[in-house]
Parts: structure tokens; C-alpha cells; sequence
């Protein structure tokens, strides 16, 4: 079985619609304070998941992670899991899926691609959007004083069996605020460049992401770090041995309003610390602990815990 995972406020979007109409996928829904509860249990292609199912069956967890936030997600990775879900597809309320969405799944398959290294063998990550038809573009979370460095890189044809494949996204890219800011970008990225893989750790998202049943485990949006939740995720996933391989956009993103500002000050942790993170993560995942608060560090630990 399955399953697509999100959590929203809004009343059942465009994207939305579509995704619980997706042949062989079952659309899990995580609902918030504000979400339109009444409209989500009447519908009956969506699992839903109200705020009293979650505080009745996962009351640890969601009050570590706390209410009106994307972070509830995890609670759904965990629900999909017990009830026996292979694949994990993670997805946001404003994506909208193309004709292709979910019919290339690698997970677990040795698959030809291009790989990815940075010329300098020192650094410990590398940039997805320096591989594609938008070089001058860094994603989100991308260490920031590394930038000028991001597209000195080697490729190679190599083989990559992944454990989370990380699709793209047309319109309006995941990028940083910064870049919302000076540059506006809207893309449609070049199918012949992908899929691709890096040598070294890479940022990936939460918004159209695919995991296998084993490797959502290793995957968690951490709370009360503000825009660094699904990226700091990645680096700690990938810390703890999952693979990542990125795969052509079979989303188009028409994304929610956003204030650029908050959005800025919600990454400022990043910014800060994002190089320094991954130094110690390649060393060990567990210095994760050292960079999120204890409420973040304890709800991974339940996390985990919840999949035994």
C-alpha cells in the first residue's frame, strides 16, 4: 500500500482534490486546529486524522511537537507506517501534481544517473539546483557562505539505489527567502537533466518527496527550528545512512502567500549554522541534538520510538 502524507489549515485545495483521486495511493490527511475538520471526515477517499485522534493515540508526540504547524506531518508518517504503508509520498497542500506524478518510483532500485561531487573534497555537501537548468539558484538550505563554491562540481554516470527520492518542482521553486527576494524565480526545470545523485550530503524538502518504508524512520521534520525543519531532516537522514536520488518536477507549485521577512527570519538558523551542522553530522547523526531544542530533540526521540 501507498500512502500520501500532508497536513494543511485550508479547506480541501486544487492539489489536494486531485491527490485523492490517485490510482493505488491512499491520501492521509493531518489535521490542525484550524483546519475544516467536518469537510476532511466527510470525505471518503482521505484517511483523516482529527486532533483528538491525535492526542488519543499519539499524546507524547503532539505535545512535543505542538499545534497550528507543518511539524504535524510526522504524526502521519507514523500513522501511513502502522498501517502498512510501502511508500511514503510527502506532499504540500499547494503542489499540484503533473500527469507523471508517482509512475517513476526508483526506491530501492539500482538506477543509472548522473552523480555529483564537489571539486573540493573537503566539502560535505552539495547543491541539487547546480545540476539543473537553474545553476545560479541554491536550494533551500543550502549552506549560504558555501555559495560561491556550489557550482564547482564533477559529474560522473554512476549508479545510485536510493532510499528517498526527492522530485522537483515547477513554478515556484524551494529556495530561500533571500532568493524569493532579489530574484522572484519561476521555473520549469529540464526533464534531460535528471535524475541525479551527489557523492555528498545534499538538501532535500518535505513538499514532494518519496520514502521507503524503512528510511521514513530516519526522516523527521524537527520542530521549533523554524524553516530549517525538513532541512535539517534531510542532513539527518542522510547522516543515518538513506540515500537520496532527485527526479524530474511532477509538481507545479502555486504557493500559499507567504511574508518573505518571516520567512527570513524563520531560516536565520540555517544560515548560521547550516555549514557547521553537517560537518558534525558526518561524524554523527546524533550531534543533531546539539543544534535543536530539548522539546525538538525529545519529540525525535519519541519519534523514533513510535516505530518499534
Amino acid at each position: 500500500m501507498n500512502y500520501i502524507v500532508t497536513t494543511t489549515i485550508f479547506p480541501k485545495s486544487k492539489a489536494l482534490k486531485q491527490f485523492e483521486q490517485m490510482k493505488d495511493w491512499t491520501l492521509l490527511v493531518v489535521g490542525d486546529k484550524k483546519t475544516p475538520h467536518e469537510e476532511y471526515r466527510k470525505s471518503s477517499n482521505i484517511i483523516y486524522l482529527d486532533p483528538e485522534y491525535q492526542e488519543a493515540t499519539y499524546k507524547d508526540l503532539s505535545d512535543l511537537i505542538g499545534w497550528n504547524c507543518i511539524q504535524r506531518r510526522n504524526i502521519g508518517y507514523v500513522e501511513a507506517f502502522k498501517r502498512g504503508a510501502s511508500v511514503i509520498a510527502s506532499i504540500d497542500d499547494d503542489n499540484i501534481p503533473l500527469p507523471s506524478w508517482g509512475s517513476e518510483l526508483y526506491l530501492n532500485t539500482p538506477t543509472p544517473c548522473t552523480v555529483y561531487s564537489p571539486t573540493n573534497s573537503l566539502l560535505p555537501v552539495w547543491d541539487p539546483l547546480s545540476a539543473t537548468n537553474y545553476p545560479t539558484l541554491w536550494h533551500r538550505g543550502y549552506p549560504i557562505d558555501l555559495i560561491r563554491q556550489k557550482n564547482d562540481l564533477s559529474k560522473q554516470p554512476g549508479t545510485s539505489t536510493p532510499t528517498i527520492q526527492a522530485d522537483f518542482w515547477d513554478g515556484d521553486p524551494d529556495v530561500d527567502a533571500i532568493e524569493r527576494m532579489v530574484f522572484a524565480p519561476e521555473c520549469t526545470f529540464d526533464p534531460s537533466y535528471f535524475p541525479f545523485s551527489g557523492s555528498v550530503m545534499s538538501p532535500f524538502n518535505s513538499q514532494n518527496t518519496f520514502f521507503t518504508r524503512n528510511s521514513i524512520q530516519n526522516f523527521f521534520l524537527f520542530p521549533h527550528v523554524g524553516r530549517m525543519d525538513d532541512i535539517w531532516g534531510s542532513y539527518y537522514a542522510q547522516a543515518k545512512g538513506e540515500t537520496v536520488l532527485y527526479n524530474k518536477a511532477t509538481v507545479v507549485q502555486e504557493r500559499n502567500v507567504h511574508n518573505y521577512l518571516v520567512d527570513f527570519s524563520k531560516e536565520v538558523d540555517g544560515y548560521l549554522n547550516n555549514t557547521k551542522l553537517i560537518n558534525d553530522l558526518v561524524k554523527n547523526p546524533e550531534a543533531i541534538q546539539s543544534y535543536v531544542p530539548e522539546r525538538s530533540y525529545k519529540a525525535l526521540l519519541e519519534y523514533t520510538y513510535l516505530f518499534k
